[in-house]
């Protein structure tokens, strides 16, 4: 399997990915991921090189978002001052399912926010996602608060506020890394 950046093409692809995703989700009980993702940020993001797709020969296995922009209101000015990524929409298609795909993801992010010379891996999770926030912690990262206060990127009150982080180290995960070099992480402060 291999890594490519996200392209502009891949938009539908993504979306797709989001609804496949929101509707399994929907059959154990969450409401995650439940409002329509609006395209315009998704291709903006895709535009800005912080998407990237998981290729098995061929077939989207899967994809993860890796910024450097946290969401408004979640971090402290402090934690905003730490070289960090944020993971975003980190998705596996059902077909791939159950091979710890999404921990091999996981542990590529954490390599390339390394090779940014980033400090933390972070992500924000729906706050109502028990198992997803279980599988978080089984794949080494620690809880550091849960906000509810603000309101959602697509509209409504937030729901994705449970916060989490890892330290950036470098990690094997087994994928053919086909994107360009990370820029390094900017110091802020």
């Amino acid at each position: 399997m291999k890594i490519t950046p996200a392209q502009p093409g891949d938009l539908p692809k993504l979306l797709a990915f989001r609804e496949e995703a929101a509707a399994w989700l929907r059959g154990l009980g969450s409401d995650q991921w439940s409002r329509p993702y609006p395209a315009d940020r998704l291709l903006a993001t895709i535009e800005a090189g912080t998407v990237f797709m998981l290729r098995d020969h061929g077939v989207t296995a899967g994809t993860i978002t890796l910024t450097t922009v946290a969401e408004d209101g979640l971090w402290t000015d402090g934690e905003l001052g730490e070289p960090s990524l944020f993971i975003n929409k980190l998705t596996v298609t059902r077909t791939h399912a159950g091979q710890d795909i999404g921990g091999r993801l996981l542990d590529w992010a954490g390599d390339r926010a390394h090779r940014a010379g980033a400090a933390w891996l972070r992500l924000d999770a729906w706050t109502t996602n028990r198992g997803l926030q279980q599988y978080y912690l089984r794949h080494g990262f620690q809880h550091v608060r849960t906000v509810t206060e603000g309101g959602a990127v697509n509209g409504g009150p937030r729901v994705s506020g449970w916060l989490a982080q890892r330290p950036a180290q470098s990690t094997e995960h087994g994928f053919a890394d086909e994107t360009p070099a990370p820029d390094p992480v900017p110091l802020v402060g």
